[in-house]
């Protein structure tokens, strides 16, 4: 729409606070049996996330299946299972190919997304990780070339998919609502790991083969893709039902409009010096380093160090992710409870919610290195994992609150550093545990762990912000973005 079609329209109720706004547009809605466009934003990131972490976990799952079985003895080696001829330095090679793509992507996506807007770049970064997803059988050879190619570009399409989701974020999510819309779609991630597992090891039993696994969350993929572009639109004044009564709530409360920040370019300077930045990227580093820890190596810190063997017992796999899931889902929620009823500061909630998760996690992660039974490990890494979900109630949200309109840079920005522990963090725990049957090698892996989140609540602690920085400012006074005379035709 051309700016000279704009037209300035008084903002609704001005007299009224955020949160009187709030409850004011959610009654009228609700009385015209209207849902709430944000909602519905909200839910299809959900399910997004889902076929993200789909995608990228079901390799994981079909690989035991896809490698071939052999009964060693001291003589001979006797095939009981046909399938690949992987070594374990080639299967970690195809595993980890993914994150050598997914590095690269994430600053590109924050700036296209921010330059271009976050709905087809998120969407085709599923649609097409889900292509090559139902392409991956016809590539899976015994000469794991192309294999790893398409896992590498399957990183570099889900590169771009955080960063975009916060483009959307800042048109859509109004700031009483952002935390829990934010937290309601990452949830997303850990409950398509657990529908994976949970789905994958069904197939399995009722007897398919391993390519069923990426035919079907490939199909999933696609099929989302589709409903995602006919139900979602870039921003609120583009889509084609929404009530003005939620198009002025959502702006006014914002307020910008698209138009007003469009073609703005990021001050690159001021954003690499700004030490709420940092904080960020500190507190998102830390987080994914004992995660990817726990995700990575409590297998094998079970079988070797306390002698369990998690063969028939994979249903404890999902249990983490389910919990971790429920508490991301739930934090937003309280998180804007408490800004809304408690008129809570927003650095004073990021920051609670930050650095407790990572007080708590560095306790449980270092109680994991001493106990003595498998129960306990569980117990430890629920707790550890679920109290981590409260996190994303605080730094995940936080680009969103300093610098809204470049919100999907700076994610871009701290999942780039984010993506770091998930390569470095396998390969340093196989260089200090030389011996995976001593408990005291594996303590040192849980406390250099529990020393990141440290430094992590620390970090966060001191130099994270909840207001707006001087470099994000936008042009004052709402605009809307909708022509009274073209409404109509939107």
């Amino acid at each position: 729409m051309a700016e000279s079609s704009l037209e300035k329209r008084p903002i609704t109720a001005s007299f009224q606070t955020a949160e009187e706004r709030h409850d004011l547009c959610n009654k009228k809605l609700s009385f015209l049996g209207r849902f709430p466009k944000r909602y519905v934003v909200g839910i299809m990131a959900f399910f997004g996330f889902c076929n993200i972490y789909a995608l990228r976990a079901n390799l994981s799952i079909a690989i035991v299946a896809m490698v071939a079985k052999y009964n060693v003895t001291n003589e001979s080696s006797t095939l009981i299972e046909p399938g690949f001829d992987w070594s374990p330095k080639q299967q970690g090679l195809i595993l980890g190919a993914f994150f050598y793509g997914y590095i690269f992507t994430q600053l590109p996506g924050g700036f296209l997304a921010n330059r271009f807007g976050g709905k087809f770049l998120f969407g085709g970064g599923i649609f097409i990780t889900a292509v090559l997803t139902i392409l991956t059988p016809f590539c899976a050879q015994p000469n794991i070339t192309l294999l790893v190619v398409v896992r590498v570009l399957e990183g570099l399409c889900e590169g771009v998919t955080y960063p975009s989701i916060h483009a959307i974020w800042a048109k859509w999510a109004p700031p009483l609502e952002k935390t829990r819309l934010a937290a309601f779609a990452f949830s997303g991630s850990y409950i398509g790991t657990v529908l994976s597992l949970l789905i994958s090891g069904g197939l399995f039993s009722a007897g398919y083969k391993w390519p069923s696994i990426f035919y079907l969350f490939g199909s999933f993929g696609i099929l989302w893709f589709v409903c995602w572009c006919f139900m979602i639109a870039e921003s609120p004044a583009k889509h084609s039902t929404i009530t003005d009564t939620e198009l002025d709530y959502i702006q006014s409360s914002i307020g910008y409009t698209e138009e007003q920040t469009e073609n703005l370019l990021p001050p690159w300077l001021d954003i690499l010096r700004s030490p709420a930045l940092w904080a960020i990227v500190a507190a998102h580093f830390a987080e994914n380093w004992g995660f990817y820890t726990w995700l990575t190596e409590l297998p094998s810190f079970m079988k070797y160090a306390l002698n369990f063997d998690l063969q028939n017992a994979g249903y404890l796999a999902a249990l983490p992710y389910f919990v971790m899931g429920l508490v991301v889902m739930n934090c937003g929620l309280l998180a804007d409870y408490l800004l809304a009823r408690f008129e809570m500061s927003v650095v004073a909630v990021r920051k609670i919610f930050t650095c407790g998760a990572f007080l708590s996690q560095m306790v449980f992660m270092v109680a994991a290195g001493y106990v003595m039974t498998p129960v306990a490990a569980i117990v430890c890494l629920t707790i550890a994992v679920g109290l981590g979900g409260f996190a994303w109630g605080g730094f995940s949200v936080n680009h969103l609150d300093i610098a809204p309109q470049y919100a999907s840079i700076l994610m871009g920005i701290s999942n780039t550093f984010a993506t770091i522990p998930g390569i470095v963090s396998p390969a340093l725990t196989g260089v200090i545990v030389s011996n995976q049957h001593d408990k005291g090698e594996w303590q040192v892996v849980f406390y250099l762990a529990a020393g990141i989140y440290l430094g992590g609540c620390v970090i966060y602690g001191l130099f994270a912000s909840g207001h707006r920085q001087s470099w994000a400012e936008v042009p004052t006074g709402y605009m809307s973005q909708v022509d009274e005379n073209t409404r109509d035709d939107l």
